[in-house]
């Protein structure tokens, strides 16, 4: 048994009992866990001592043991109605709306590159790095975004901001572009930004990579100024996203642009970026535990929490740990409590015990004076005498954390191992980092997160791929807080599933008709009983929508139909393109008119969706537009023609085009099949507006 160790193992047990223990853990410390293979029943050791005042302390005294066997399993369970016919890609405790799939560089299509402008918000702190090491290969990703368009006959320009902070030599355009040609081995050219600059500087791009002046000039690039985005787009087709490290702020340059072009994708090195965060949350691999340095409880809470209710263990190595030892009725010195942190530990320690999972504190610490830093002396983390300060783990620390992390599958450590305001070079983070090379070479799966701690592991480490750190730690914090990052969030979305066409419908070599914005179904319902001969897929954003559809094809048995709840507009290309046979028909039908205003960015009919249909489409297939507003009508007519690359012609049908007095819209439905919205429309005897474009190999 350890002495006065502040390892807790919880037993399952109800609220009201946590309840009743929470209002004793004032004079308690916990000892003693089961190791990972325990059988399910445990039993929970406290010490009963009485808290005296004493100084900046309480002092502990032993006075007797009490012994809980509680029991309990807590089991979560869910109900499938229909089995799902494809795959989740995403990660494994993230919600979509936190961490969407959003369209990257590499599944954009790389000929669509050519001779478009696209802009490059890259990161500063990686690229104009001065020193180099092996953290630099983050490097590498940064520059493959740039050499990958350029190498794809892109137009690029490329904005940034920067400091002295990143290489003290980097001050004005002209020596980060002279910089940036020496890396990218491009010639790089510095344009001074003013209004109304853009459509000049696009024209003479030619052969050259496009510099902006430092953003960070500009007052209006952290407010997100509409007007600003919009001038600093002006001309641009795509937008590349390459700064991850951003990604939780909002700016003209990684949010505002995005209202202003027609295509938004996360580059290679904000892709990476993605990926990490992605593999944090997932629980493939078990026992999972987290390392957690630093301090901030109070900031960092809903985090730390998350980890806990995902973790199969937690381990404290900064200044978070005397929070959890204070709530434990541990000594700790007033001066590393944190104001308002208590509730909050005492939060994690619950669900920690409902759980039961074990969390590990420090046992003792290397302590020092203020007087004398250069001494140090190891002091019991529960004893530290007044006037010393504790700097870094102590041996029996680190030989308990060596033990507990020993059959661990997968490890991730964030924040520095740091106590106090110290900035002692402390030992500990070094060991700590040759302990995970250890587990690395088992194949343990790591990933460390933070500045501090990726340099640790760099410097001790020949073996952990570089692919598995991260090291902006805000970044991860506000992820695992469950907030949405903005830069990310500004994205187009794709589709997160790999569908398996053959679960879907019985035979997917037939043509494919595509109903985008589906609705209630009823469209899409009566052409698929009448066209056995073809599969339909409904595409619609109302999840509700869509469960209802699902659950009246699954009491129908129809084998040729289909919906999936998306945004159709942006994950078009990635659904369709998978699909085995061709795509025949696509029809939009009475889009919502308060979303598809020219200025509305999330309109459905973009360029973006009009360039995927034009290309995915069959030779001799067919778009059907409709809408009871001629303006709608008009706008997706004009889109169509504008961004179908001269690949769709209009039909038309001169005996019936008499809709609107002239115009060109159809009369009747070519179809025979009205969707809901039309069969209302038409009973109130208001008119539709109609047209039919047709993709056919004189149209190439």
């Amino acid at each position: 048994m350890l002495s006065c160790s502040t390892i807790l193992f919880y037993s399952e047990a109800s609220t009201e009992e946590m309840t009743q223990l929470l209002g004793l853990l004032v004079g308690y410390s916990f000892l003693d866990y089961p190791t990972w293979q325990s059988c399910p029943r445990y039993s929970l050791s406290l010490l009963q001592c009485n808290s005296l005042c004493k100084g900046e302390y309480a002092a502990f005294q032993k006075c007797r043991a009490i012994q809980f066997s509680l029991q309990g399993s807590p089991k979560l369970g869910h109900a499938v109605k229909h089995s799902l016919p494809y795959r989740d890609t995403f990660c494994d405790g993230a919600a979509l709306d936190v961490l969407p799939h959003v369209k990257t560089l590499g599944g954009f299509p790389k000929e669509e590159l050519l001779r478009k402008v696209v802009m490059v918000r890259f990161d500063s702190t990686i690229i104009l790095r001065k020193k180099q090491d092996r953290l630099d290969s983050s490097v590498t990703s940064a520059i493959s975004t740039i050499k990958y368009l350029y190498e794809a006959g892109a137009k690029v320009i490329l904005v940034s901001s920067w400091r002295t902070k990143s290489n003290s030599k980097l001050l004005s355009a002209e020596s980060v572009a002279e910089f940036l040609s020496s890396i990218l081995q491009l010639k790089v050219v510095p344009v001074k930004f003013v209004p109304g600059c853009m459509p000049s500087v696009i024209e003479n791009i030619e052969k050259n990579v496009i510099l902006l002046e430092n953003l960070s000039e500009f007052k209006e690039e952290p407010a997100n100024c509409s007007k600003f985005a919009k001038q600093l787009s002006s001309g641009v087709d795509i937008f590349v996203n390459d700064a991850f490290s951003l990604s939780h702020k909002i700016l003209a340059s990684t949010v505002g642009v995005c209202s202003f072009c027609y295509a938004n994708v996360a580059g290679l090195h904000f892709e990476e970026g993605l990926h990490q965060l992605r593999r944090t949350t997932k629980t493939n691999k078990k026992p999972y535990v987290a390392i957690i340095g630093g301090g901030n409880l109070s900031n960092k809470a809903i985090a730390v929490h998350f980890l806990a209710s995902i973790c199969d263990g937690l381990i404290f190595v900064g200044n978070m740990a005397f929070q959890i030892m204070h709530a434990l009725g541990l000594p700790v010195s007033v001066k590393f409590v944190e104001h308002g942190a208590g509730e909050e530990a005492f939060r994690i320690i619950h669900l920690a015990k409902l759980r039961s999972i074990p969390i590990l504190c420090p046992k003792d610490f290397w302590c020092t004076t203020e007087n004398l830093k250069e001494q140090l002396e190891i002091c019991p983390a529960h004893s530290i005498p007044e006037g010393r300060v504790p700097v870094d783990l102590g041996p029996s620390s680190l030989d308990e954390i060596t033990s507990f992390l020993s059959k661990c599958e997968k490890i991730t450590w964030i924040g520095p191992v740091k106590f106090g305001l110290s900035n002692h070079d402390n030992g500990g983070a070094s060991k700590l980092a040759l302990m995970l090379e250890k587990l690395s070479r088992r194949n343990c799966d790591i990933t460390v997160i933070g500045t501090a701690a990726c340099k640790a592991l760099v410097r001790e480490s020949n073996y952990v791929s570089l692919h598995k750190m991260v090291e902006n730690a805000s970044i991860m914090w506000e992820f695992l807080k469950g907030r949405k990052l903005h830069g990310l969030m500004a994205l187009d979305r794709a589709y997160p599933f790999e569908i398996d066409w053959h679960a879907t419908y019985t035979d997917p070599a037939r043509p494919l008709v595509v109903d985008i914005g589906s609705g209630n179904g009823l469209f899409l319902f009566e052409m698929a009983s009448q066209r056995k001969d073809l599969n339909f897929l409904g595409l619609e954003m109302n999840k509700k929508l869509v469960r209802r559809c699902l659950d009246s094809l699954h009491q129908s048995g129809m084998k040729n139909g289909y919906f999936i709840t998306t945004n159709a507009t942006s994950s078009f290309r990635s659904i369709v393109s998978s699909y085995p046979g061709e795509l025949v028909l696509v029809s939009i039908q009475c889009p919502n008119p308060d979303f598809n205003k020219p200025e509305n960015r999330w309109r459905m009919v973009q360029r973006s969706l009009v360039e995927a249909i034009a290309d995915l489409l069959a030779l001799d297939g067919k778009v059907f537009l409709q809408s009871d507003i001629e303006a709608v009508a008009a706008r997706m007519k004009e889109e169509f023609t504008k961004y179908s690359k001269g690949k769709l012609a209009i039909m038309n049908n001169r005996d019936d085009t008499t809709v609107g007095g002239g115009g060109g819209w159809l009369k009747e439905n070519p179809f025979g099949v009205q969707s809901d919205w039309e069969q209302h429309v038409i009973d109130r005897g208001d008119p539709m507006f109609r047209l039919i474009l047709s993709k056919s190999s004189s149209n190439l």
